[in-house]
């Protein structure tokens, strides 16, 4: 029995360039940001002290693009889900929308699965309840506490909103969910449990709590609080922590001749799947970067492909010192040799580090980039491996800084590295049947 291929046919998002996938590129390949200032927000006040005032957050309001979260949901229904749990409602509710698949028969709804993740879930839930209790003991805790905080309620809405019933799989693996999420969901189909998933992932951690504890970590960027636009630097010199942001991407994913004999419209192969450890710290990447080699060795070859077939990397690049750093030697000591023929660049120049979210929004960048021919720009980077610990001479690849450029592209790298260790890239390449 040939293997089965799996290839994607529809994607939503959620980002801080807007609600939906249109809004989303047509931004980031005209250079837009979508960071700003803590000062903006509506409860400005609670962030005062916090030495990082720059976030990635989605913009609001009633006209298109913006996220009104009654344009998808009931108003009873916004008040019993959080925010993380809207999000992947509204992105998967327009990748289904672009697959056209909504299946009412039971085999077809038993043959199709979620696979939906976060890194963090509901962390506004868990200070307000954690308030509640602390004044108010037992009678202050709300009966929806559990269910508006857990990670898997992202995806167990999905499936129950749309009857579901094949896999029902959560993911949360730090900064890697997106990626893995994705990648699980391939596997699912590859091995026979599904013909169709809904996959991504989504994060809505923008808190107080939450931005002082990577602020106290140091991981985020506190040089350009006056110019928000100007402070998430991947690869630049001047980078030194990256920005929080927020939203959800959603990929619908088929199994070749499902797709093919419905007629569907397809984007992209998922050719391979890389998921290592790199078993050297916490929250800090091995300064080699053999980790991330190894995930995209494993991502290449189970695309059957070679290093010599990638045109582009969309880089988990976050604008941190080691992690730039770090990620730039794995990718030399794959492509290096080509030197700029290959493309790499870092969409979180425009929206920040989405957590959770990053690798299924950047996955969906990735794979507009590979339909499309165009490159994303790496926003505001002005001096490529200038920083002091930095060898320039390590930086050997076209970094696109800050203008999206044309280019053909036949497969694609999308990589996402979390906490703990945990490692995934995923290879996409142009569908031929």
């Amino acid at each position: 029995m040939s293997a089965k291929r799996v290839v994607v046919t529809g994607m939503g998002m959620v980002s801080p360039l807007g609600v939906g996938i249109q809004t989303s590129w047509r931004n980031l390949i005209g250079s837009k940001s979508g960071l700003v200032s803590t000062s903006t927000l509506s409860n400005a006040a609670d962030y005062e002290g916090i030495p990082n005032r720059v976030v990635g957050k989605v913009p609001t309001g009633d006209g298109p693009g913006l996220w009104n979260p009654t344009n998808f949901l009931e108003s009873h229904e916004v008040r019993r889900l959080s925010p993380f749990i809207q999000y992947a409602i509204a992105a998967s509710q327009e990748a289904l929308e672009d697959a056209n698949w909504f299946p009412k028969s039971d085999d077809d709804q038993y043959n199709t699965g979620v696979a939906f993740g976060s890194g963090i879930g509901g962390v506004d839930e868990f200070y307000e309840n954690s308030i509640a209790f602390h004044n108010k003991g037992y009678r202050g805790v709300k009966p929806l506490f559990i269910p508006k905080l857990l990670v898997n309620m992202a995806g167990g809405n999905v499936s129950i909103r749309h009857g579901f019933k094949g896999p029902n799989h959560a993911v949360s693996t730090a900064c890697a969910t997106g990626a893995h999420a994705i990648g699980d969901a391939a596997r699912f189909i590859k091995d026979g449990y599904a013909n169709v998933m809904v996959a991504g992932a989504t994060e809505a951690a923008i808190h107080p709590v939450s931005l002082s504890g990577f602020a106290r970590a140091k991981s985020l960027v506190t040089s350009f609080n006056d110019e928000p636009e100007r402070a998430s630097r991947p690869f630049d010199a001047q980078r030194n922590g990256f920005i929080l942001g927020e939203g959800a991407g959603c990929l619908i994913l088929e199994e070749m001749n499902h797709a093919l004999s419905r007629g569907a419209k397809i984007y992209a192969e998922v050719g391979g799947y890389g998921i290592v450890g790199d078993a050297i710290h916490i929250t800090s990447p091995d300064p080699a970067g053999t980790g991330a080699t190894r995930a995209m060795e494993f991502a290449i070859k189970q695309a059957g492909l070679t290093a010599e077939d990638i045109d582009y990397v969309n880089a988990h690049a976050t604008s941190t010192v080691l992690g730039d750093r770090s990620e730039n030697f794995a990718l030399k000591a794959l492509f290096g040799h080509r030197g700029t023929d290959v493309g790499v660049s870092s969409t979180k120049g425009s929206i920040g580090h989405l957590l959770g979210g990053a690798g299924a929004v950047e996955s969906i960048f990735t794979i507009l980039a590979l339909t499309n021919n165009i490159m994303p720009p790496t926003l505001n980077l002005e001096s490529i491996g200038g920083h002091p610990d930095d060898n320039p001479e390590d930086f050997v690849f076209d970094y696109v800084p800050n203008v999206a450029r044309e280019k053909s592209i036949r497969a694609a790298i999308s990589n996402s590295f979390g906490f703990g260790g945990t490692m995934g890239s995923l290879c996409f390449k142009t569908f031929e049947k």
